[in-house]
């Protein structure tokens, strides 16, 4: 039984880390696959929400039962991000920065979403042919 939750909290820490390169790049991915775009949104509010709001993350929820069931040490207070990213990608007294970062690079990667569809419009304002199947 130990080692389902040991495995549990490995999917959860894959899961952490997936979401969070998809929080700054997903934005960039939708410009070449546009439906994902509403994942993006979707990830981005979810982002937005546990970062301003004492919400907690579900993903954090499960590592931590799932640690304490497998025997192991708990996750710091403050969280995934300061036990396995904070003082390893950024340092340790900047994860404010890094979250704004994230952020911005989500709300570039949307101006460069909004610059190719006004791109691709024509005139009329109806969307050309080549594209309008997307």
């Amino acid at each position: 039984m130990k080692k389902v939750h040991i495995a549990t909290v490995i999917t959860a820490v894959i899961a952490h880390f997936g979401y969070l390169i998809y929080l700054p790049s997903g934005g960039f991915m939708a410009l070449r696959w546009r439906r994902t775009l509403w994942l993006h949104l979707a990830a981005v509010c979810w982002g937005l929400a546990v970062v301003t709001t004492d919400l907690p993350c579900p993903l954090t929820t499960i590592e931590q039962r799932a640690r304490a069931r497998a025997g192991l040490a708990p996750l710091p207070a403050t969280g995934f991000v300061d036990r396995y990213i904070g003082g390893v990608l950024f340092p340790a007294n900047r994860t404010g920065v890094a979250q704004s970062l994230a952020f911005v690079a989500a709300l570039v990667s949307w101006l460069a979403l909004g610059m190719q569809y006004r791109r691709r419009e024509l005139p009329g304002g109806e969307l050309s042919e080549r594209y309008a199947g997307r």
